[in-house]
């Protein structure tokens, strides 16, 4: 049986290093063009080139989303694109256009497909049919509970993958399928440029008494309406891969490194915890602990076990979220007691750090001392990505991150 494959997101080169060097098999990103994510870094032609080398020398694999809804004038530059893309080599696109399909197979263009939730497939003769049409992998929408995934996987080809998303927000449309953005701000969502209004805190007002607003409390952060919990599945591993996915997929192509690394660095551990322990596998509860400290919002299951409502889930009650700031990042090796970092936000001497690292897990120390290069005493680090020294008793190495709890 193959291993799960732990697939993240990369809105940029930094999120795509950290995401492999905290344990992702797999990264998804984004060019210039034809992505679902317009406010992210995304990446250039050559940044695709470097990142798709970069992951290849890792043994890792790099897919690339090409998962825009096209009108007829963005067609031609089409081919020439995917053809790029097949080039320098990328593990697969993502698409949802059929037409991106049907340009690979007219073109003969030597790349593997695969077919994005926002294509909304949820049954097996869906599944099929995509199949049929050369689609290796089908990305399911978020609403396909396990039994229906199980039932997929009973009914399709072997050769066909299925990929779920497992962590990450839920969109308050079916997969995607929303034109509030647009109805609002004129910015389209099935474009990459969604404005999020499902985010947003709303008022209630009464006709006739314009300028009288009410908020409809829900708690001492506003009220948002249509914001669902994001979503969180790191308990049921066994579940997942017994009702036959075969890719986790990680939402969050907009967060940041941060994000990417506690994210990952939980799901690593708990698969391969899976695979190590066998049928004594037991849930870490601290995998869970470590996901609620980069969230800002409740969790849910989603649609995985039924309607959450139907289904009794509890939907109301948010986790005890615990407020942690990303401060630095480890840009050199030990030396002397010292470590180099780059700061990513203000910390001071006296105050506690704890560390994220695929190799140390849960340890904190006190910052005593902080140093530029050139040996100047500070008694904070203000500065946006200073570099500098500090002390540190544990061995890390660049790429380990230091955060603190606030």
């Amino acid at each position: 049986m193959s291993r799960i494959e732990l697939l993240a997101p990369a809105g940029n080169r930094e999120c795509m290093e950290t995401a492999f060097y905290f344990g992702a098999d797999a990264v998804y990103m984004a060019g210039k063009d034809f992505g679902l994510r317009a406010f992210a870094d995304n990446f250039t032609e050559e940044e695709l080139r470097m990142s798709v080398a970069y992951a290849h020398a890792l043994g890792k694999k790099i897919y690339i989303t090409v998962n825009a809804v096209l009108f007829n004038h963005e067609l031609a530059a089409l081919p020439g694109y995917i053809s790029l893309l097949a080039e320098i080599g990328a593990d697969g696109i993502i698409v949802s256009d059929p037409a991106v399909l049907q340009v690979v197979r007219q073109d003969e263009i030597p790349i593997t497909v695969h077919l994005s939730t926002q294509a909304n497939t949820t049954n097996y003769l869906s599944a099929s049919f995509w199949h049929e049409q050369g689609i290796k992998r089908i990305v399911l929408s978020r609403e396909v509970p396990l039994e229906d995934i199980r039932a997929i996987r009973e009914n399709t080809p072997q050769s066909l993958e299925i990929e779920a998303f497992v962590h990450g927000a839920m969109c308050v449309a079916h997969s995607g399928r929303c034109l509030l953005s647009s109805a609002l701000t004129g910015r389209s969502g099935n474009k990459g440029a969604c404005a999020q209004p499902c985010r947003w805190e709303y008022y209630l007002y009464e006709k006739g008494y314009e300028g009288q607003y009410f908020n409809i409390m829900e708690d001492e952060r506003g009220t948002y309406i249509m914001n669902s919990r994001d979503l969180m599945m790191i308990r049921y591993i066994p579940q997942l891969v017994e009702a036959g996915v075969t890719s986790f997929k990680i939402e969050g192509r907009m967060k940041s490194a941060y994000y990417v690394a506690s994210v990952v660095s939980a799901y690593r551990r708990a698969i391969d915890a899976y695979y190590e322990q066998g049928a004594n596998y037991a849930f870490d509860d601290r995998l869970e602990e470590e996901l609620v400290k980069s969230a800002t919002r409740g969790f849910t299951t989603g649609f995985f076990f039924g309607n959450p409502r139907q289904a009794g889930q509890d939907t109301q009650r948010d986790v005890d979220l615990r407020k942690y700031t990303f401060v630095a990042k480890i840009t050199g090796d030990m030396a002397g007691g010292m470590v180099h970092v780059e700061q990513r936000n203000k910390f001071s001497t006296g105050e506690m750090l704890e560390v994220l690292s695929p190799e140390i897990q849960g340890a904190t120390f006190k910052v005593e001392r902080i140093e530029t290069l050139t040996g100047e005493m500070q008694e904070s680090a203000p500065h946006p990505q200073q570099a500098l020294r500090i002390n540190c008793p544990y061995p890390l190495k660049p790429g380990d991150l230091l955060r603190r709890h606030d």
